[in-house]
């Protein structure tokens, strides 16, 4: 039976690799367009995120697009490491990617986040299109 559940999670891991690369890219690469396939289009995500951003609201994918353009526009990031462990529920098609976001403001002061991104499978609209979606992003500071 554990050997059923260690299949499982291997390939729960396998298929959210590439969500994870893609959030790490863009964050280090400050570009959201490597978010933005991974919004859903057919519902909102939401966003909150502490000082000196202090943002929260639902957005559209496209919204959720021109909000991080706007972000890393202003907050050039330092640093950006995932955490070892990811937070998974693989048999209700969920799990949460954490990482330490590290940025400079244009006054060179370093912040410095723990941010989650709550992602899930959702119903695929295009059988193209990865069902793996960013939900939620949230932030803490430390």
């Amino acid at each position: 039976m554990s050997q059923l559940g260690l299949f499982f999670l291997s390939f729960f891991l396998l298929l959210s690799s590439p969500i994870t690369e893609n959030i790490e890219k863009s964050f280090l690469q400050n570009n959201p367009r490597f978010l933005f396939p991974l919004f859903s289009t057919a519902q909102p995500v939401n966003i909150s995120l502490p000082e000196p951003i202090s943002f929260s609201d639902q957005l559209s994918c496209e919204q959720a697009y021109f909000l991080f353009q706007k972000i890393f526009r202003t907050y050039t990031t330092f640093e950006f490491f995932p955490e070892p462990s990811v937070q998974q529920t693989p048999d209700k098609g969920r799990f949460i990617f954490k990482a330490r976001w590290s940025f400079l403001n244009k006054n060179k002061t370093q912040t410095v986040f723990q941010i989650f991104f709550y992602i899930r499978s959702l119903p695929q609209t295009d059988k193209l299109e990865n069902p793996w979606k960013i939900t939620e992003i949230k932030a803490e500071k430390l």
